[in-house]
Order: C-alpha cells, then sequence, then structure tokens
C-alpha cells in the first residue's frame, strides 16, 4: 500500500457482508454464500478539509452502495474475477488515486474461516 501523502485521505470500509453466487460446483451455483469484502481508497481530501463540505469529499457511501449492487446482483466463478470487478468498480471514480480490495469467500476450505484474494490499482 503507497504512503499517505500529505492532503492525501485513506477510506477504509471493513467487513462488508454480502450474499452472492460464488464458486464452480453445483451448489455454489445454486446457492448464495457470505463474502466479505474490505475496501481501502485513497484519494486527494485537501479541499474536503479545507472546506469541510460532502462536495469536496469522495463519497463511500455510494462507491459502497454501488458495490453491494454489483456483488448481489451478479454471479461469479471464480473470486479473482469478483475481485477484479470491484476494483474496476472502485477505480472508475476518477478521484480516487489508490485502491485495494480484499474479498473473503466464507469457509471455502475446511478448517479455514476464509480463503482471500486481494487486488490493488492506482493511477
Amino acid at each position: 500500500m503507497p504512503r499517505l501523502e500529505p492532503g492525501m485521505a485513506r477510506i477504509r470500509v471493513k467487513d462488508l457482508r454480502l450474499r452472492t453466487y460464488i464458486g464452480i460446483k453445483e451448489e455454489e451455483i445454486n446457492n448464495k454464500q457470505d463474502v466479505l469484502i474490505n475496501l481501502t481508497i485513497l484519494y486527494p481530501a485537501l479541499d474536503a478539509v479545507r472546506d469541510n463540505d460532502i462536495d469536496n469529499a469522495l463519497n463511500y457511501r455510494t462507491i459502497t452502495k454501488a458495490v453491494i449492487r454489483h456483488v448481489e446482483e451478479n454471479r461469479f466463478a471464480l473470486l479473482e474475477r469478483m475481485t477484479q470487478e470491484v476494483l474496476d468498480l472502485v477505480m472508475s471514480n476518477q478521484d480516487v488515486r489508490y485502491a485495494e480490495v480484499e474479498i473473503d469467500k466464507l469457509h471455502a476450505l475446511r478448517f479455514a474461516e476464509s480463503v482471500s484474494i486481494t487486488l490493488a490499482g492506482h493511477r
């Protein structure tokens, strides 16, 4: 993760629990499963800090709602694909300078709480 430079803000969305179709086995294709999503977003926040105005801030609620809609309304064979699509969605906001997306597929392996994939992007 890049160093937090002066004027940059780091937003973290932690433990966003959603249900979606994820996997390749018949049971996974036919039944929704829980996934846990963590987002880290860096954006320049000087104007937001100076003006104390939502119009100058990155609206993390709008981004999160788009992620929820995308994940819950689609089907994914691979965790890698879902993670990339969420990353692309976050990075589509031009104010985002860096984003990291980690998605956990809960109880994917016996004796493990989860299996996760992390992908990152920057501009």
